[in-house]
């Protein structure tokens, strides 16, 4: 559990130079203040992406090393649907004010809730977005709202994954409800942050720093960690932050922590206890300016270099300039998640127009592509996202067929080296985001008994570009069929990836045929 404080104190002193180290003698911890600066993203050292622990050759292939060669195959991209691992569009079957419209006025069961999405075509990932008192409601042991069953068991059904975030504060029910356990409330003090408007009362924020606060969470994300950690399922969860809906602020309200450098200590802890629990399953963090001097900018760096994934819960209107560039610069080994608050409920009759015409419920999903984004949310209407899709299909058309990765193997060539073949495979991303992690290669007999795989490096094939990589297979296999296998690694997962090619597949791969030496066809070099 100490390593990955260890190696987060260290980084961080390393960059706060003589101020930091004062501030870290100042505050007698390992958490002592960095104040990240804010910067450009493009082009900034985040550090190394992941490794791939057997690195295939990815060239240079100049034509004086080899003895011969051919073209054995070439793909078509396909503008099908390809629902993979790292991308996606999300249906949320609870968020912060609950299930569906109908489902919170008894109109519809949540049975019929969840189907009613889980049944959409274009949907790949089931989201909950719930209080903590929604998932425990005793020291020690989880108590899941029944969505929780009905969404796994949906996405069981038609194939899907699951995403999640716990909220810590939720001002949604405030006065009334708060989103913490009762059990828990009695044990820890809340600071008024200001008058709720329309409602009457305050809002009350917890003190996160306060020891009890800081135990039960730890037993929290434990607890959760162990059921969901490494669940084949399971697909990303976001990190839970401080303050409204777990988005790491407080609106135009104040912090309810005493000074600076408490907030950012607890918050950085917090971020820690969940980077060291989730050791498989990916997490996201939001990306939300640090407007409430909580120390979000060091979290969010931390975050990067432990290889979190990002978020930002708007698009159009978006906090700052600085956000969109921080999100479309990332480091292209990391996924990004997308959603937008405004005109939610996907009506129709309610959804306006700009001065072109165009729906600005669809111009807002279109900017995902500008960010080269991973997903976007769906929120809670099933029945109105299905006439959405029916009347504007080009939205969700037009995110299927480009956003996240799609890769393919473009060309396959084969070479006469060291007496044997060398295949060389150039795969094409025709996404626009690079790949969510490592994409391991295989190439493999039709039988199953040879094998030969290793990975590209991080993020590569870049969205919109290509990576070759090179297998040099053993001698006596001319004249085989072969099958081109991809998955992606993230935190040392593999999931399987189905190639975005018109072209067929036999069980997920893509099968070549190893030409003879002594056949025509074959080119030597100039």
């Amino acid at each position: 559990m100490r390593l990955l404080s260890d190696r987060i104190s260290r980084r961080r002193l390393l960059g706060a130079g003589a101020a930091g180290v004062a501030l870290a003698a100042a505050g007698g911890g390992k958490f002592a203040a960095a104040d990240t600066p804010d910067h450009l993203w493009a082009g900034y050292d985040f550090g190394p992406g992941p490794k791939p622990a057997i690195r295939l050759n990815q060239g240079p292939f100049g034509v004086e090393q080899d003895d011969g060669w051919r073209t054995l195959a070439a793909t078509t991209q396909s503008s099908a649907p390809v629902r993979n691992f790292g991308l996606g569009l999300c249906g949320y079957t609870w968020e912060e004010g609950g299930p569906s419209l109908a489902a919170r006025a008894g109109k519809q069961t949540l049975e019929n809730h969840v189907e009613s999405l889980a049944s959409l075509p274009f949907v790949d990932v089931l989201y909950v977005r719930c209080d903590w008192r929604d998932v425990q409601q005793r020291p020690g042991k989880l108590d899941f709202n029944p969505i929780w069953k009905l969404t796994f068991d949906a996405a069981k059904a038609y194939g899907q994954r699951v995403a999640f975030r716990v909220q810590l504060s939720n001002p949604e029910f405030q006065p009334k409800q708060l989103a913490m356990p009762d059990f828990l409330q009695a044990k820890i003090p809340f600071v008024n942050i200001g008058p709720i408007d329309g409602k009457g009362g305050e809002y009350r924020e917890p003190r996160y720093d306060h020891p009890e606060f800081l135990r039960a969470f730890r037993e929290l994300n434990e607890l959760l960690a162990a059921e969901f950690d490494g669940d084949s399922s399971m697909e990303f969860m976001d990190l839970m932050m401080y303050g409204f809906w777990g988005e790491g602020h407080t609106g135009r309200y104040p912090n309810p922590f005493p000074d600076y450098l408490t907030a950012e200590r607890t918050m950085l802890e917090i971020a820690t206890m969940q980077l060291e629990s989730w050791k498989r399953t990916p997490i996201a963090v939001n990306t939300q300016p640090d407007i409430g001097r909580t120390g979000n900018r060091q979290v969010l760096d931390v975050c990067v270099r432990e290889g979190c994934w990002l978020r930002s819960d708007s698009i159009l209107q978006i906090e700052e300039p600085l956000q969109v560039e921080a999100l479309a610069n990332r480091p292209p080994w990391l996924a990004t998640v997308m959603e937008d608050g405004g005109y939610r409920d996907y009506n129709v009759a309610t959804i306006p127009r700009d001065d072109a015409g165009v729906n600005l419920r669809e111009k807002a999903m279109l900017h995902v592509l500008d960010l080269g984004a991973n997903y976007w949310s769906l929120w809670t209407e099933g029945a109105n996202l299905k006439t959405f899709n029916e009347q504007y299909p080009r939205g969700f058309r037009t995110l299927q067929q480009r956003m996240g990765y799609r890769v393919r193997p473009s060309w396959v060539w084969q070479r006469k080296r060291y007496g044997t073949s060398e295949v060389i495979v150039c795969v094409t991303n025709d996404g626009v985001a690079g790949v969510p992690g490592i994409l391991h290669l295989s190439i493999e007999s039709m039988d199953g008994k040879f094998r030969m795989s290793g990975g590209l490096d991080a993020g590569h094939p870049f969205g919109g570009r290509i990576r070759q990589a090179a297998f040099v297979l053993p001698k006596g296999m001319e004249g085989q069929r072969l099958r081109l296998r991809a998955e992606v690694e993230t935190k040392g997962v593999r999931r399987p990836v189905k190639w975005a090619c018109e072209q067929p597949l036999d069980d997920g791969g893509y099968v070549i045929e190893l030409a003879r030496f002594d056949a025509p066809g074959w080119r030597k070099s100039i």
